[in-house]
């Protein structure tokens, strides 16, 4: 992008738009039609921008298929939580994982909580496509189901991972398939665990991942460790786009600081707050100077030393950042997104926004209209 587009060190001033001319208009449609390779955003920014991108045909996969098979008093929260990953992993790139809720006999079952949830009946015949099968305990699961056993050791004979939530591991560990793996499992149920699979090596910690076997002991414990599988497959991006998203609730499972702001110094983050705070009338580099009480060559090396690119650039990437969530998620036109984003037209919005997503922000998905 030429660097007069990203310039931004003016004075403020307020923002009048003409009315629309033709002449304008043309312009601006002859600019949507030239639509650019998509820049990369800088790491720490780039994940905040992942939902809903399409993901390049090229660059598809089959799914990773996951099925989670529910016993009776079933932990409702370890299992929304482990979904909840994976949901979330879909909407930032399409189709990562399929997953299936599964019961031993029935179509229903009861979680822990008293809720009946819909499920299909296991059969040994639709496993043959699986990739993952979870087994999803809870507190007052009965010790039972043998018909497990066989099938559990099927699955580990024919290379399938296996994964148990809460007491889950228990299961596995009953069926012979956890011999020397590391395991997470309840308090309640280590010591049973232990007389029943000596091999195995249970751990205190709330998730493992131990080569093709997964286990949590807790809620906390399997959001840990779905992001854990989301990292393993499709990399840290990923991971970190569902963290970002799902670290709005400490009242649910765990609080997640802001994944941004994580190793940034004192002086950075004041100047990052600053830029944050400042989207629609932009500060200039003197004034965040000035504000900030550093240089601006200090501001430029604070930059590229801990984000690795530009002062200019990251504010730019803020504001479009800022830009897409008000086009996705409001109802405002796109002249007033650009003017709350800090752009003083609308033809140099659309051409900022094309060379970040590669289609201009008329073509934006409207989740407010």
């Amino acid at each position: 992008m030429p660097e007069h587009d990203l310039k931004y060190d003016t004075p403020t001033r307020d923002i009048v738009f003409p009315p629309a001319t033709r002449h304008t208009q043309r312009a601006s449609q002859e600019a949507e039609s030239r639509v650019p390779t998509p820049r990369q955003f800088s790491k720490k920014t780039s994940t905040s921008n992942m939902l809903r991108l399409k993901t390049s045909s090229a660059n598809a996969q089959a799914p990773y298929r996951v099925d989670f098979v529910l016993l009776e008093h079933f932990s409702m929260a370890s299992f929304t939580v482990a979904m909840d990953v994976l949901v979330t992993a879909n909407l930032l790139r399409a189709d990562s994982f399929q997953f299936t809720p599964l019961s031993m006999d029935g179509d229903r079952v009861t979680s822990d909580l008293g809720l009946e949830l819909v499920a299909t009946e296991l059969s040994a015949g639709a496993l043959k496509a699986l990739d993952l099968l979870v087994i999803c305990g809870g507190l007052r699961t009965p010790l039972k189901y043998p018909e497990l056993d066989r099938l559990l050791d099927d699955c580990a004979a024919h290379g399938m991972a296996l994964g148990g939530l809460w007491n889950g591991a228990w299961f596995l560990g009953r069926a012979g398939v956890l011999d020397d793996y590391g395991c997470s499992i309840h308090p309640e149920q280590r010591a049973s665990l232990s007389e029943r699979s000596p091999q195995t090596r249970i751990t205190p910690a709330s998730f493992t991942l131990d080569r093709d076997r997964l286990s949590a002991a807790s809620p906390n414990g399997a959001m840990e460790l779905m992001l854990g599988l989301v990292r393993r497959l499709y990399g840290d991006g990923l991971a970190e786009g569902v963290e970002e998203i799902l670290s709005f609730s400490g009242a649910r499972y765990r609080q997640v600081g802001p994944g941004a702001k994580k190793s940034m110094s004192l002086h950075l983050r004041t100047i990052v707050e600053l830029m944050e705070n400042n989207l629609e009338e932009t500060l200039s580099l003197d004034q965040l100077a000035a504000y900030s009480g550093r240089s601006r060559r200090q501001i430029d090396r604070l930059f590229q030393a801990q984000l690795g690119t530009s002062p200019r650039r990251y504010y730019m990437e803020l504001r479009i950042t800022k830009s897409r969530r008000l086009l996705q998620y409001s109802d405002l036109s796109v002249m007033e997104v650009a003017v709350a984003c800090g752009f003083v037209s609308v033809s140099h919005f659309s051409k900022c926004y094309a060379a970040y997503f590669g289609y201009p922000p008329s073509r934006e998905q409207r989740l407010g209209e």
